[in-house]
């Protein structure tokens, strides 16, 4: 690689300082796994967030005694409102997904997590 590079196109090649293509390497290094881990963290934030929102639609079915359009009535509104207010990714079968993965993942209490009193 030159020293020297364009700094726009048609414009006059600017030389670049000793040691630049270490420098620029390092900063892409630096922002790669930036965004890397930025991503990961946000699918494990959003992969909570379905479980808990699944979760929270369970309990709201089985409080007390319901009819069994309530279930159905219960998620057409839920898709309406948070599609109105978040956008996409709450559709009816999105959020019967987010209830169906809280039923098939919970969060059991392990022996090692109880505490003796």
């Amino acid at each position: 690689m030159s020293n020297k590079s364009l700094s726009a196109v048609g414009e006059t090649p600017v030389a670049l300082p000793a040691g630049y293509a270490g420098i620029h390497s390092g900063i892409v290094e630096v922002l790669d796994a930036a965004r890397r881990a930025t991503a990961r963290s946000v699918n494990a934030l959003m992969t909570a967030s379905y479980w808990e929102i699944g979760r929270r639609i369970v309990e709201a079915e089985q409080q007390g005694k319901r009819r069994a359009s309530y279930g159905e009535q219960l998620m057409e509104r839920l898709s309406a409102d948070l599609t109105a207010q978040f956008g996409r990714g709450f559709s009816r079968p999105n959020l019967q997904q987010m209830r169906a993965f809280f039923l098939t993942w919970p969060i059991r209490q392990t022996v090692s997590s109880l505490t003796v009193s």
